[in-house]
């Protein structure tokens, strides 16, 4: 009896457990809709700032912005918590161990109903059991 109750226990744990893939994800939905609704402190938790972190956003204008990485846990109050929605779509990863790359397409809405696309690439390291971002390009693009 014993060993069917540590069986029956380890397949309930066993079937809840997160692979890597989906707590990738959902740290991903999370920091989007963090940054929309102003929660500053829950988006700072999907981040750790290395000494190697870099975020790089290229406009539609043929611009780039090279933002720095310590905007991401303390962003300016204007920046952030201006509502609106987001969809990520299109994942593809590669995780190797404690590291890990994705890209996604990203569709953001603001408030005011503008929809604006983004190709997307984020870096992710496994810290203490938890996938972070640690850096990020984001590439948006005319969907004309």
């Amino acid at each position: 009896m014993k060993y069917v109750f540590l069986l029956l226990l380890f397949s309930i744990t066993y079937s809840y457990a997160q692979t890597d893939e989906e707590a990738i994800i959902s740290l991903l939905e999370k920091e989007s809709s963090t940054w929309r609704s102003g929660d500053v402190e829950a988006h700072a938790s999907c981040w750790s700032i290395q000494p190697y972190s870099r975020i790089f956003v290229s406009m539609t204008d043929g611009n780039s912005i090279d933002v720095p990485p310590t905007m991401m846990i303390n962003p300016p109050e204007d920046m952030v918590g201006k509502g609106g929605t987001s969809k990520n779509s299109n994942y593809n990863m590669n995780i190797s161990d404690n590291h890990a790359w994705v890209t996604h397409d990203e569709e953001s809405t603001n408030t005011d109903g503008v929809t604006n696309y983004t190709y997307e690439m984020r870096i992710l390291e496994k810290i203490d059991g938890s996938w972070k971002l640690v850096g990020q390009s984001i590439h948006s693009r005319n969907m004309d």
